[in-house]
């Protein structure tokens, strides 16, 4: 959900397809999505415990809707922005809700842009907005499987280190959303598109029902 100056995310799993589909099962989605627009509690465990309108908490809301429905449901991620907002949902089945959903937030308001942009994370997705947000555990570990996968490939020692930060290089790239190669247009990156555009991605949150 997407308003002028935040966004709001929230995903909702249940056990079966059956259930999904259900009217009992997108208005428990919609009361919850709009509690969590008006109380913009970010993190899910503070969330679970608010309460809504009626004095229930989320968590008691849930908790019948598990009774009411009669299977599991959970709400695995909450997610909440600020500032200008891109959005998209992607159904892989018309009669589903969205299994993938998207939220950016960008530095100044680019509505096609924003779409584009959220749409193109839904399909790469990207795990940083850029390289500096990378942690270095996570530069090292691939750092390590680089050297492993080179001397397992028995490559030569005096070119190891540069086919390793070759490799990590490449990974960096990878998992950064700004250097991506665009979704719409490969000959630009998204960084490229951004700048054009006259904004930028100050955090992003994708969610894929089920991961």
């Amino acid at each position: 959900k997407a308003e002028s100056d935040f966004g709001v995310m929230l995903e909702l799993n249940c056990e079966t397809d059956f259930v999904a589909k259900g009217d009992k099962f997108q208005a428990l989605a919609d009361e919850l999505l709009n509690h969590l627009a008006s109380s913009k509690i970010p993190e899910l465990d503070k969330f679970l415990a608010s309460k809504l309108a009626t004095g229930k908490t989320v968590q008691e809301v849930v908790d019948e809707g598990n009774a009411t429905l009669g299977e599991k449901i959970e709400i695995r991620n909450v997610a909440v922005i600020e500032g200008p907002v891109g959005l998209y949902l992607h159904k892989t089945s018309p009669d589903l809700p969205p299994q993938v959903g998207v939220l950016v937030s960008l530095a100044k308001e680019a509505a096609e842009v924003g779409k584009d942009v959220a749409q193109h994370i839904a399909a790469f997705a990207p795990r940083f907005v850029n390289r500096e947000d990378v942690p270095a555990d996570l530069i090292e570990t691939e750092r390590r499987l680089a050297e492993e996968t080179a001397r397992a490939e028995g490559k030569p020692e005096a070119s190891l280190s540069k086919i390793i930060e070759g490799r990590v290089t490449g990974f960096v790239k990878e998992v950064s959303l700004i250097e991506q190669a665009f979704a719409k247009d490969a000959k630009k990156t998204v960084k490229q598109i951004l700048d054009e555009a006259g904004t930028a991605v100050k955090a992003f949150h994708r969610f894929r029902v089920g991961q």
